[in-house]
C-alpha cells in the first residue's frame, strides 16, 4: 500500500491568511509554511504558475519544512500554453510559447527555480495543468512528447481540462499516451452538471505517483468570478464517495497526492483535516494507516541581522498563492 498524502493547492492564499487560520505568530512568511508542515506533509504551489520560481524561495521552502513533506509545483502558464503576462517574462522575454528560443530560456529559468527543491528530496511533482482548448490529437501528443524531453527524471502529473480526453472511447489512449512518459494522470473533483465537467475518472498511468486534485462542485466554475469558481465547501458524505477510489490508487502507486483546490477562506484546509480523518477511519483493520502524519520541521538557525523573507513575485497579488 502506497502513502496518501493529503494537503491543500497553496498554503499563502489571501482568503486562508484572513480566515484566522493561522494563528497570531505564525503569519509571516516562515511561520505561515512551518505552521502548515506541521499539519500537512504535501502542498502545491500554484504561484509558480504566475510567475517563474526562484532559487532562493525553493531553498528556504526546503529549510523550513520537514524530511518527508513535498511541494508539488505547477508549471507556468507559458509552459503550458496558457496566456502569460509579459511583465512576468525573464529579460524582458515575448511571451509567445512558439519561439522556440522564449521557451528554451523559460524552461531553463523554471528547472534552475525548482532545483533546491529536487536536490532537497521534497519535489513531490511538477504539474502539468493543460488549458480546456488542449484537446487529443497529434499536436497535443507532440507537445507531450517535448514536455517529456523536457522533464526527464522528474515525477510529472497531468491534468486535462477538457473532458474528451476522458471520454469512454478514448480513456484507453489517453492512458497510454501518459504511461508512455512515466506521467501521472490527474484525477479531478468538479461539478459534473457542465458541458466543461471533466469526468471523476482515477486511472493509473505511473507506478510511482497519482494524483487527486479537488476543484469544489460550484456551478459557476467556468463563468463565474475566482471567488464564486472556488466557494464550495465539502461534507462528509462527498469526501468519502472518494476512499475507495484513493484507495484503489494507493495499491497501486508508491505515493498519492491528495490536494483540494476550493481556496476560500479555510474551506480547503477544513477539507483535507477531514479526508485525513476518514481516510486514517476508514484504514483496513490491523493495518497502518497510509497517510503519514504531520512532523515538526526543523527549527530556523538564526542568523546576524534581518532574517531573510522569500521574495514576492510581482503576480502573487493575482494568483490564490503567493511566494511566502
Amino acid at each position: 500500500m502506497g502513502e496518501i498524502l493529503v494537503g491543500t493547492c497553496s498554503w499563502t492564499d489571501r482568503a486562508l491568511v484572513g480566515s484566522g487560520w493561522y494563528p497570531p505568530g505564525r503569519r509571516d512568511a516562515e511561520g505561515r509554511l512551518r505552521h502548515y508542515a506541521e499539519r500537512f506533509p504535501v502542498v502545491e504551489v500554484d504561484a509558480s504558475y504566475y510567475a517563474l520560481p526562484s532559487e532562493r524561495n525553493s531553498r528556504l521552502w526546503a529549510e523550513r519544512t520537514p524530511d518527508g513533506f513535498v511541494f508539488d509545483v505547477k508549471a507556468f502558464s507559458l509552459l503550458t500554453g496558457h496566456p502569460t503576462r509579459e511583465a512576468v517574462m525573464p529579460g524582458g522575454l515575448p511571451a509567445d510559447h512558439r519561439d522556440p528560443a522564449v521557451l528554451d530560456t523559460v524552461w531553463d529559468r523554471f528547472r534552475a527555480g525548482i532545483e533546491p527543491l529536487r536536490q532537497a528530496g521534497r519535489l513531490g511533482s511538477v504539474l502539468f495543468q493543460f488549458p480546456p482548448w488542449f484537446r487529443p490529437g497529434q499536436r497535443a501528443e507532440t507537445f507531450l512528447g517535448e514536455c517529456a524531453e523536457r522533464t526527464d527524471g522528474w515525477p510529472v502529473a497531468v491534468e486535462f481540462r477538457h473532458p474528451s480526453w476522458w471520454e469512454p472511447d478514448r480513456a484507453e489512449s489517453t492512458c497510454a499516451l501518459l504511461a508512455r512518459y512515466d506521467m501521472a494522470a490527474v484525477a479531478v473533483d468538479m461539478t459534473q452538471t457542465l458541458p466543461s465537467s471533466v469526468p471523476p475518472v482515477a486511472p493509473v498511468t505511473s507506478p510511482r505517483l497519482s494524483v487527486v486534485r479537488f476543484h469544489g462542485r460550484s456551478t459557476a466554475w467556468g463563468t463565474g468570478s475566482k471567488e464564486d469558481r472556488f466557494r464550495y465547501g465539502y461534507g462528509e458524505d462527498e469526501l468519502a464517495e472518494w476512499l475507495p477510489r484513493v484507495r484503489r490508487l494507493a495499491e497501486r502507486t508508491e505515493q498519492v497526492h491528495v490536494l483540494f483546490n476550493n481556496c476560500c477562506g479555510d474551506a480547503a484546509v477544513r477539507a483535507a483535516e477531514c479526508m485525513t480523518r476518514l481516510l486514517d477511519r476508514d484504514a483496513p483493520a490491523g493495518t497502518t494507516p497510509a497517510v503519514p502524519r504531520a512532523r515538526s520541521a526543523p527549527s530556523s538557525t538564526p542568523s546576524p541581522g534581518r532574517r531573510p523573507t522569500p521574495e514576492r513575485s510581482s503576480s502573487s497579488s493575482r494568483s490564490r498563492g503567493g511566494a511566502g
